[in-house]
């Protein structure tokens, strides 16, 4: 018999592991657990009888989804995703970094998400769509007679869908064909997101250009939606929004995206539903920028995400607790328990609040029920202990009773800040480098922005977009050296095409001849051609025996940006929380800058905007783990001991392994005992079996 008491002292704070920023839904497996099925189930009534009518008509609609932070908007789409997948394609776009990309930026996110499997699929959305299309479900020996066929597989779509409709039909159904092909799909899916590919693989796809201008992509994305009209719509959803560039006047640019829509209608590009979810306040401050014939384009605007009610916010409890109350004999009495429906109604007088607010406080009560349980003599001492906080906010124009709203205190905890920040950024890290397999995945302008916002986070001055000019502008940036007077300019691109290549070097020479920066950095892994090639004989001229430097990044480099890069998104909707609280970007680049993360990214270094010196304790260490560095693990040990103030040795060894895959439960116990020997780890009952014992802090 294992009493509730006992798991509770040895398992994680449940509360704790949820992770409430945004996300791609194609990124992030839903855990069923934390569904609640009455949440918000009225949006996702009114979502599905919009979707219907696309299915009956095939004509283009879009909504605006609005909801405070909070409140659940992302986690929304993954459950439409999860639910209407069998009758919808779904595409998950997240915020552009250059505007004057955005319908590529749309055409990229659209293939990308159609890469996916469904649950419960064994073929990528992309293919499932090809097999479904009219011109092969109308005869069932059409698909494989035709699939061994490259010239009448497009002479047939060609007739099925009156081919003068559609953009470059040949180069369109050609690459469709290629899709059929295990060797040539996935350039056939670079060709398609918008990849400027090289000369070789434009060959074995048999076209003579690629999608590389803003009309191109807006054709293409056109093409899917008109020849998918027997077939299932796609579900176009815009997350993320609060980190879209900004114009002039510091207002964020959602005219663009509302050009997208219009173009969507306007243009009869059928068979899309497109979701624009936005928080609330973003939407009141922006909404006056944006044409009011734009807005009208929205089929339904007046879609919100409410509150939840009390019952909710204990069924959403509910759910977290049951995999601990199912280890435990006897079972607790509440379905709830450690927390109480005094608790419960005494946190929400008003009785509504937002799901982030519910599982925070529920994650602090928690975790004091847990203190409670051990020896105060035993107990880790907390510096500061997260309080409620109440706030009563009267309504403007309603005589209803006012809005009584409770949170919790932030912690003030330096250190249980540092520690919840690192494993923040350790899960975000390994699952954009499961995402990220090599550079070209990322599109030269959000490579570009991504190193600009860690520029920004680094204190670096006067940051300029746009160094060279003409079509590959979004390529570049230029910023004042921290530590000298110089301008520096710096240009990105890895589009494998050399006529590409070839016109970027034409207008970075420009750049240079017309001094707008000292010196010049090429950041590129891909090759630069050869001697014959006019690119590369600029290349030579620009970086040869001057003071212009060519850089060749590393994909661990991409990572660390990546992860910074997501992470600010996070930051800039009011969706990362740490230490009980939501921060906001200043105090995202305070806290990496602290950690030196970035200083770890041998790009920046070679930019020389941060240097890397080992202390002598790491340079110790470095010989004794000449094999390994364990340094990471280590700190993923310490912290998450931090951050739960004791837990049982079982479990911690065990999130350890699942962790970092390639750690061996033997290495984890005596990485363990090292932490204890270097006194920041204690085991508190030490006379107990191992799967008895519970590690603290040692302090």
């Amino acid at each position: 018999m294992t009493s509730i008491d006992n798991i509770i002292k040895r398992e994680v704070n449940p509360f704790g592991l949820i992770n409430l920023k945004p996300g791609n839904f194609w990124e992030e497996k839903q855990d069923l657990r934390n569904s609640v099925d009455s949440i918000h189930q009225e949006v996702i009534t009114e979502v599905e009888e919009l979707l219907d009518l696309v299915i009956k008509d095939n004509r283009s609609r879009s909504l605006l989804l609005l909801g405070d932070s909070g409140s659940g908007k992302s986690y929304l789409l993954g459950r439409l995703k999860r639910i209407l997948n069998p009758k919808a394609f779904f595409v998950y776009i997240g915020p552009w970094a250059n505007s004057d990309y955005i319908w590529r930026h749309v055409l990229r996110s659209t293939v990308d998400s159609l890469m996916q499997v469904p649950e419960g699929q064994q073929e990528s959305q992309l293919m499932l769509w090809l097999k479904n299309l009219s011109a092969f479900t109308k005869n069932s020996n059409s698909w494989l007679f035709l699939q061994s066929d490259r010239r009448k597989f497009i002479q047939h779509l060609k007739r099925t869908y009156k081919a003068a409709g559609l953009f470059n039909p040949d180069f369109f159904f050609g690459v469709l064909h290629d899709l059929t092909n295990p060797e040539l799909y996935p350039i056939a899916c670079e060709w398609l997101r918008g990849d400027d590919l090289s000369e070789e693989s434009m060959e074995a796809l048999k076209v003579r250009s690629c999608i590389d201008s803003e009309d191109a992509a807006k054709n293409i994305l056109a093409n899917f939606g008109r020849i998918s009209t027997q077939t299932q719509p796609i579900v176009l959803c815009f997350d993320n929004l609060d980190n879209i560039p900004r114009l002039s006047d510091g207002s964020q640019d959602f005219q663009s995206l509302f050009n997208v829509n219009t173009t969507i209608h306007n243009s009869y590009l059928k068979n899309f539903l497109v979701i624009i979810s936005v928080i609330t306040n973003t939407w009141n401050r922006n909404r006056d920028s944006i044409e009011q014939a734009d807005q009208a384009r929205i089929d339904k605007k007046d879609i919100k995400l409410k509150q939840i009610n009390l019952e909710q916010v204990e069924a959403l409890w509910a759910y977290q607790l049951k995999p601990l109350h199912q280890q435990a004999n006897p079972q607790p009495i509440s379905t709830i328990f450690p927390l109480t429906q005094q608790f419960l109604t005494e946190s929400f007088l008003g009785g509504k609040t937002l799901p982030r607010n519910a599982l925070t406080l529920a994650k602090n009560e928690y975790q004091r029920y847990k203190l409670s349980l051990i020896d105060s003599r035993e107990r880790p001492q907390q510096k500061d202990t997260a309080k409620n906080v109440t706030t009563i906010v009267k309504i403007p124009g309603q005589d209803k009773s006012p809005l009584v709203i409770t949170t919790t205190k932030a912690t003030t905890d330096i250190g249980t800040i540092a520690a919840e920040f690192e494993l923040i950024w350790q899960k975000e890290y390994k699952k954009i480098q499961d995402k990220i397999s090599k550079i070209t995945l990322l599109s030269a302008p959000d490579l570009i922005g991504n190193l600009k916002e860690a520029l920004e986070a680094l204190q670096v001055q006067r940051i300029k977009q746009k160094l060279i000019s003409g079509k590959y502008a979004g390529y570049s940036l230029s910023y004042q050296h921290p530590s000298k007077r110089e301008r520096v300019g710096i240009v990105w691109t890895e589009d494998s095409n050399m006529t590409s290549f070839f016109n970027i070097m034409n207008a970075s020479l420009k750049a240079i001849q017309n001094q707008l920066c000292d010196k010049l950095y090429l950041i590129r892994i891909s090759n630069v051609g050869n001697g014959k090639l006019k690119g590369y004989q600029l290349y030579q001229q620009i970086f040869t025996a001057t003071d212009n430097i060519h850089i060749k990044p590393n994909l661990t480099s991409v990572h660390l940006l990546a992860t910074y890069h997501s992470l600010v998104n996070a930051a800039l909707a009011h969706e990362l929380v740490i230490g009980g609280k939501a921060i906001n970007l200043p105090e995202l680049q305070s806290l990496v800058r602290k950690s030196k993360f970035l200083d770890k990214c041998t790009l920046l270094q070679s930019l020389g905007i941060v240097t890397t010196v080992s202390t002598e304790e790491e340079k110790e260490e470095d010989k004794e783990e000449t094999r390994r560095d364990w340094r990471p693990v280590k700190s993923y040990l310490f912290n998450l001991v931090k951050t739960q103030s004791f837990m049982g040795t079982p479990t911690l060894i065990s999130h350890c392994t699942n962790e970092f895959s390639d750690v061996s439960e033997p290495d984890v116990k005596l990485l363990i005992q090292s932490l204890c020997e270097e006194r920041k780890l204690k085991i508190i009952n030490t006379k107990a079996k191992l799967q008895d014992q519970l590690i603290s802090l040692n302090v």
